[in-house]
């Protein structure tokens, strides 16, 4: 296929990119004023902190990828492992 008969996908244009992006903030706004507004049932002291939840959700995803670098330097093979 040449460039000019590539089929031409949604987010090939930086203007749908930007528009995606938008939205995303605008609900994480949003949900950011929802979370002082709506009253949650809460068990735990360290829930009523506003935006635990998204605080949480980061820290554990950072973890995540440190702990996937640690590990792909223990299980990780030679280029040639299943060559020889």
């Amino acid at each position: 296929m040449t460039e000019t008969t590539q089929k031409k996908h949604l987010f090939d244009n930086p203007r749908n990119v930007e528009r995606l992006l938008k939205g995303f903030y605008v609900i994480c706004i949003i949900l950011i004023i929802a979370d002082f507004i709506i009253h949650r049932h809460t068990t735990m002291g360290w829930e009523k902190i506003p935006a635990f939840y998204a605080f949480y959700g980061f820290i554990a995803c950072v973890v995540l990828v440190v702990v996937a670098k640690i590990m792909r330097k223990v299980v990780m093979r030679k280029e040639n492992y299943y060559d020889e």
